[in-house]
C-alpha cells in the first residue's frame, strides 16, 4: 500500500475494475447475493481452484 499519487490512483483503478467485474458476473449469472457477499466469498476461497459461478451457487449439505 503506497501513498504516492501514482500508488493511490493504481489502487483506485484496481478497486474499480474488481467492482465492475463482480457487477458484470452478478448480472450475467443472475446471482442473488449482494456484491459485498460475493466479495467475501471470493476472499475466503481466494486460493481454491474452482469455477466462479459454482462458488456462488448454494451448496448442498449431505448428511
Amino acid at each position: 500500500m503506497g501513498n504516492t499519487d501514482n500508488a493511490v490512483m493504481t489502487q483506485v483503478w484496481v478497486a474499480l475494475c474488481v467492482y465492475l467485474i463482480l457487477a458484470y458476473l452478478k448480472f450475467q449469472a443472475r446471482i442473488s447475493q449482494s456484491l459485498q457477499q460475493m466479495s467475501r466469498l471470493i476472499h475466503l476461497d481466494l486460493f481454491a481452484k474452482r469455477d466462479l459461478i459454482q462458488l456462488f451457487r448454494p451448496r448442498r449439505i449431505c448428511r
